[in-house]
């Protein structure tokens, strides 16, 4: 598969991670000092281990947040963005006959909910702009709508997915399941594609992202959202998210390891319920950043995501402010294979 089109997992060695800065003219406006300070403390750690590439309004202002010794691995570039939701916006990196392949897709707000037409130029403006190493190959696939937090692979030609979102009418309508596989395995070299029909989190507007849901740790690892309490109203769907889960096998025809992640506590924002989740956690080099909300589940989440990853550190990073706009810690980052910066 190295040969041709490569999807490394999140777990593959990195060059850096990408973020798009909130500023003023976002939903951040009402709290914007409060998110900020949640996205220098997820940058401080993401710059300990490797490059961060931020599309920013304002550059000095950006970089005024970080030490000298955190700005030599920090990439600015003044780029203009509708929001910072970088996961979903942001390019795609593949191999590609072992050099580095951007794939730009489109983004249209998460099925038309959203203005996105700024945030839907980023990757072009960067890679233009030369934020990426020299050998990056750019490929243009803006006629396909695909949010990068819509889709988990486990490196070795699986792909984990949801039918509520992909299936979308007002994302890419005209094809059905079938078209829409052929797609990913066309674009992303994978060779399979497990559909997940059930799982949502009340207050997303993703419509069930994969990443809010259950996440490839290994080869043969899922780590899922769970909840036991009847009364939730999350219960029936996870129930039977997890039934779909425990059927899916391996490649090599074995049930996957099942690690279930506790439902978060409730949190609520002007009267509405937000989708806090435990399963929206980042994998970078030596680490993984998971989001905290404030709870005693918080401690329940990262004994779990220890298990999975028992090299790798596991740093909580208060994502509170970040759920009031209805995403956390994974949707505001995307990884960049070895290669790219």
């Amino acid at each position: 598969m190295k040969d041709g089109l490569f999807f490394p997992a999140e777990w593959y060695p990195q060059s850096g991670v990408q973020l798009t800065w909130p500023h003023r003219e976002t939903d951040w406006k009402d709290n914007l000092e409060e998110v900020t300070g949640c996205y220098i403390a997820l940058s401080k750690e993401i710059l300990k281990r490797e490059k961060l590439l931020v599309a920013c309004q304002d550059a000095r202002e950006v970089a005024a947040y970080f030490t000298a010794g955190e700005r030599a691995n920090l990439l600015l570039h003044e780029v203009p963005s509708n929001d910072s939701w970088t996961r979903d916006h942001g390019g795609v990196g593949l191999l590609d006959g072992g050099r580095p392949l951007l794939i730009d897709f489109g983004f249209n707000g998460w099925g038309l909910k959203f203005a996105a037409n700024l945030d839907n130029r980023i990757t072009r403006h960067l890679y233009d702009r030369s934020a990426y190493l020299p050998d990056v190959r750019y490929l243009n696939r803006l006629d396909f709508i695909l949010e990068g937090g819509s889709i988990e692979t486990d490196g070795t030609g699986t792909l984990l997915t949801t039918s509520r979102c992909l299936l979308s009418p007002n994302r890419n309508g005209a094809l059905n399941r079938e078209q829409v596989e052929e797609q990913l395995k066309l674009t992303l070299g994978v060779k399979r594609v497990l559909w997940l029909n059930h799982g949502f989190l009340e207050g997303d507007d993703t419509d069930s992202h994969i990443d809010t849901l259950a996440r490839f740790c290994d080869e043969k690892t899922i780590a899922y959202v769970a909840c036991d309490d009847e009364e939730d109203i999350h219960h029936g769907e996870l129930k039977e998210m997890e039934r779909e889960l425990r059927a899916f096998v391996t490649p090599g025809g074995e049930p996957y390891r099942l690690l279930p992640l506790p439902m978060a506590d409730a949190l609520y924002h002007e009267g509405r319920r937000l989708p806090a989740t435990y399963a929206n956690f980042l994998i970078i080099n030596g680490a993984v950043l998971m989001p905290c909300y404030g709870s005693p589940k918080d401690d329940v989440a990262k004994r779990q995501l220890q298990t999975a990853f028992p090299d790798r550190e596991v740093i909580g990073i208060d994502c509170q402010p970040l759920i009031k706009q209805s995403g956390s810690l994974h949707c505001v980052t995307m990884q960049l294979p070895a290669g790219f910066l």
